[in-house]
């Protein structure tokens, strides 16, 4: 009597990939400091970078900034945040990072004084979540925050991909222009002066989008309570797949240097 193995499943060609970093502190240097809207401020950075690698569109580095209050003599206390690298150029040896301007702690009070000259600590990324674009389309949705990630992601996607963008910032003037040669919708969703970190506006305009047919990956990034609400409203009504969908707190009211993914 013969028996025949059992044919192996085959893994989904399409799912994430975690690729781990070498990671170490970099002393950088401030080249340019510059206000991209009333909200966002952008600093570029170059020196230590050799070796430096960010292979996924939302990677994060942890920036680390100085405290008040130490004793003469005393080592300075650090406050370390994360933030998203926006680009990185290694021929020209630099690294951008995108501030939102969302609060008044420590990262928004050193990007606000930032100029050429200064010095800054970086350490990372640890590693990097690098999701393949062979998806019929791309969900992008989040707020502020989210928004160097999102605008980084448009530009990696090539010629004929398709997505939908969904961004929340306070007004019109804290919009910018996102470069992409994707066939994508853009959605700017205004807060128009009420809180950050509210869910009713983008779930409003989730419902209120109209979604292409086919498989796609939904990426969500915004306060964490609103992106675990959204990653909800996207597997029940929006057909999104729990394998094809990250959404990521970048920031938690109340709270600092936080960074929650919700899955199964």
């Amino acid at each position: 009597m013969t028996s025949s193995a059992a044919p192996t499943a085959q893994a989904d060609p399409r799912l994430p990939q975690r690729i781990r970093h070498e990671t170490r502190r970099r002393e950088l240097t401030v080249l340019a400091a510059e206000k991209l809207t009333p909200s966002m401020i952008r600093v570029t950075v170059g020196g230590d970078l050799a070796g430096f690698v960010s292979l996924g569109f939302d990677d994060h580095v942890k920036l680390f900034f100085p405290l008040g209050g130490a004793e003469p003599g005393s080592e300075p206390q650090l406050a370390g945040r994360n933030y998203t690298p926006r680009l990185f150029d290694p021929k020209a040896g630099t690294l951008v990072i995108d501030f939102a301007l969302h609060d008044a702690g420590p990262a928004t009070q050193w990007a606000a004084q930032a100029q050429p000259g200064q010095t800054l600590t970086i350490g990372g990324p640890r590693g990097s979540f690098v999701i393949p674009v062979d998806y019929d389309w791309h969900l992008l949705v989040g707020d502020d925050t989210a928004l160097p990630a999102i605008a980084r992601r448009l530009e990696e996607l090539p010629a004929g991909a398709k997505a939908v963008v969904l961004i929340e910032v306070d007004s019109a003037a804290d919009e910018i222009p996102l470069a992409t040669r994707a066939d994508a919708e853009i959605r700017w969703v205004h807060r128009d002066g009420a809180p950050a970190g509210e869910c009713e506006r983008l779930s409003r305009a989730l419902r209120a989008a109209a979604l292409p047919a086919g498989d796609f990956y939904a990426w969500v990034a915004c306060e964490s309570s609103v992106a675990k609400a959204l990653r909800t409203q996207l597997l029940a009504e929006c057909g999104a797949k729990p394998q094809w969908t990250r959404a990521s707190g970048y920031w938690r009211r109340g709270a600092a240097d936080v960074h929650d993914t919700y899955s199964d």
